[in-house]
């Protein structure tokens, strides 16, 4: 028997809604919306977000007047491109909805120094940002070295893995060779019909 999972439509609504009340553009850009319902449907769970009048969200489960669906698997994709969020979903219903939502989506940060300020000071908070910033940095920029670096080790040094260019040309040698053998054996079947013939 499944365990019914509970619904993330308050949660989630609760984190954005956390984004929104920083962000006075936003709830402007959702209030000409409000009374909609927004589903975002991810396969195993979906999201029910009504806009309220005030531009903030509200879980609740009622007719959406826009699905966006996606894909779990694109979420990574999602997260690190957001101006190219909407090019991962399926989106059906209210297309001017649907709009607001993606420029709401694109232009929603996150502002940690905000959040971190009233208990660490603006200057601490600034600061312990900019090294958590510094420090994911960091960790991109090793992950990247060691996958350039496992790359040439496979390519160079043990070589497990080939180049493209390797087997492009490896590939126009074999045919080269093919069409060398299909000619020497066009030249060897003239000559043993002359050979026949005399």
């Amino acid at each position: 028997m499944a365990i019914p999972l509970p619904d993330p439509s308050a949660p989630a609504a609760a984190v954005i809604n956390h984004l929104l009340a920083q962000e006075a553009w936003a709830r402007a850009a959702l209030v000409p919306h409000a009374g909609k319902i927004a589903c975002i449907d991810a396969g195993a769970t979906a999201l029910h977000l009504r806009v309220g009048a005030d531009g903030l969200l509200v879980a609740d489960a009622g007719v959406a007047a826009v699905t966006i669906r996606l894909k779990l698997a694109d979420l990574p994709l999602i997260l690190q491109n957001r101006e190219r969020a909407f090019s991962y979903v399926k989106v059906e219903g209210d297309a001017e909805f649907a709009n607001a939502i993606s420029a709401v989506a694109q232009g929603l940060r996150w502002e940690a120094e905000h959040d971190l300020e009233p208990w660490l000071g603006p200057l601490l908070a600034t600061r312990v940002v900019a090294g958590a910033r510094g420090a994911v940095e960091t960790a991109k920029q090793t992950q990247q070295k060691l996958a350039e670096n496992l790359a040439e080790y496979f390519l160079e040094e043990q070589p497990l893995l080939v180049r493209p260019a390797a087997v492009d040309g490896y590939g126009g040698e074999i045919a080269r060779l093919r069409d060398d053998v299909e000619r020497m054996d066009k030249r060897i079947a003239a000559l043993e019909r002359k050979l026949a013939a005399s």
